[in-house]
C-alpha cells in the first residue's frame, strides 16, 4: 500500500498457480510487477524475473513432473530487499548438492540444461533450497534492489 510520497517498505505477495507452463510467464510478470515500486534498473528486474522462472519451471517439470499440482510464490519486501519463495508439493529432491551443480539434469531426454539452479544463484543475492523426498520443495532467494532518490524509510 503506498502512502502520499513514501512507499510501503513492508509489502507482500501471495499466489497459487496451477503447475503448468503456460502460468510459468504469469508468475515471472507477477513478481516483476511487484517490485516495480521500488524502481529497479532494467538489470535487477530481468535478473529477479529469470530466477523465478527458472524455480517455477524446475516446481513443474522435476517437482510435480508435469503431472500438475500448485505452485506457491511468496514475496515480500522489507525496504529494498526482495525474498521470493518457490514452493511446490511434489516429489523432493533426494540430493541437493548434486541438483545444485551446473549441467546435472534429471531430464536429459527432455532438453534440460542443468542450469536452473545456477542461474538463480548467479541473479540473486542469496538463494536456499529446502527439500524434503516426497513431499515436496521450497527455493528462498533474495535481492537487494537498487532504490530511487525518493525512497523513505
Amino acid at each position: 500500500m503506498e502512502t502520499k510520497g513514501k512507499i510501503n517498505t513492508q509489502n507482500w505477495m501471495q499466489l497459487e498457480l496451477e503447475a503448468c507452463s503456460e502460468n510459468e510467464s504469469l508468475a515471472r510478470i507477477a513478481v516483476a510487477a511487484f517490485i516495480t515500486p521500488l524502481n529497479p534498473t532494467l538489470e535487477e528486474m530481468a535478473d529477479v524475473k529469470t530466477a523465478v522462472s527458472e524455480a517455477v519451471t524446475n516446481a513443474i517439470i522435476h517437482g510435480y513432473e508435469e503431472k500438475g499440482g500448485t505452485v506457491y510464490i511468496r514475496c515480500r519486501l522489507h525496504q529494498d530487499l526482495l525474498e521470493v519463495e518457490i514452493e511446490d508439493k511434489g516429489k523432493g529432491i533426494e540430493d541437493i548438492d548434486q541438483a545444485m551443480e551446473p549441467l546435472f539434469t534429471t531430464k536429459p531426454d527432455k532438453d534440460r540444461s542443468g542450469m536452473g539452479f545456477s542461474f538463480m544463484e548467479a541473479f540473486m543475492d542469496e538463494l536456499e533450497v529446502m527439500s524434503i523426498p516426497g513431499a515436496g520443495t521450497c527455493v528462498s532467494m533474495k535481492k537487494k534492489l537498487g532504490t530511487c532518490a525518493w525512497f523513505e524509510v
